[in-house]
Order: C-alpha cells, then sequence, then structure tokens
C-alpha cells in the first residue's frame, strides 16, 4: 500500500493528464489532490443510478465510463461514452441535486473521485484552489451544455 504522499502525487500527477485542471499550477494541483480519492472499477459495474444522491464527481484517468438516460418506457438508452480524461457527476456535486443520469464502467477504470463533502472541505481549507476547481468544473459544464445545444438545433 503506497504512503499518504506517495498516493497524493500519484492523483496530482493523474489531474495534471487531464484538460480539466489546465488552470491550476502545480503546486495548486499537490494541494487539491489531497482532497481527492483513486478508485478501481471493474468493467460492467454502475458508478450510480439517475435519481442517486449526488455525491460525488468523477475523473476518467483510464478506461470508459458509459452515459444512460431513462427515456419514456423507463428503459436505459446508452446516450454517451466518455474516454479517459472527461469527468461526470458534476452537477450533482456542485447543486446537491438528485443525479440525471446513470453512468458505469464500460472498460475497467481507474477513477480520481471528489466527493461533495472534500469539496465543501477543501472550500473550507484552501478556499482559492477550491474556486479554481469549481471553476474547472463550471467551464467543462458549459462547454458541454454548448455542445448539447448545439446538437439539439442541428437535429
Amino acid at each position: 500500500m503506497p504512503d499518504k504522499s506517495s498516493l497524493i502525487t500519484e492523483i496530482r500527477d493523474m489531474m495534471a493528464e487531464c484538460n480539466l485542471f489546465n488552470n491550476l499550477a502545480a503546486a495548486e494541483l499537490l494541494s487539491a489532490a489531497g482532497y481527492f480519492s483513486l478508485n478501481k472499477i471493474p468493467k460492467g459495474k454502475i458508478i450510480f443510478k439517475e435519481g442517486d444522491a449526488g455525491t460525488f464527481m468523477g475523473i476518467i484517468n483510464s478506461g470508459s465510463v458509459a452515459v444512460y438516460k431513462a427515456n419514456a418506457e423507463e428503459k436505459n438508452v446508452q446516450i454517451a461514452t466518455l474516454p479517459k480524461g472527461q469527468s461526470f457527476g458534476e452537477m450533482a456535486v456542485l447543486d446537491g441535486e438528485r443525479r440525471s443520469a446513470m453512468c458505469a464502467t464500460a472498460s475497467e477504470c481507474v477513477l480520481l473521485l471528489l466527493s461533495k463533502d472534500s469539496l465543501e472541505k477543501m472550500m473550507q481549507e484552501n478556499p482559492k484552489v477550491a474556486a479554481k476547481v469549481i471553476r474547472a468544473i463550471a467551464v467543462s459544464l458549459s462547454r458541454r451544455l454548448r455542445i448539447a445545444a448545439g446538437k439539439l438545433v442541428s437535429s
């Protein structure tokens, strides 16, 4: 089992690999890394279901995550496959609302997870870094919303 310091360094390196946190300096990444956890999840496991309480967000370090939305007949329809570097579950960690979709591992995954509690702790202990993390999440959500709106208009 790696010690806490080497685990935080490993998480920082993973955070640096994804584009989500490009606005954080190296020292800020290291500081933020202490609030994330690292999880390895086998293929085919449900990460969360639509309607579940939103208690964390994830960033895919390896593998892929399938996103499903229930249709009118209450059948889950796959709407996206998220690759390495993508995040998911951000809305619930920011607003505390229930999950708007189901996410499951499409392959074995290594995920960085940030819980709502850890984000709140970061806001108290390190507000400047927390503000940059929240801004990065907001920018990511904004991009995704613009893409979705564009798809709606073109269909």
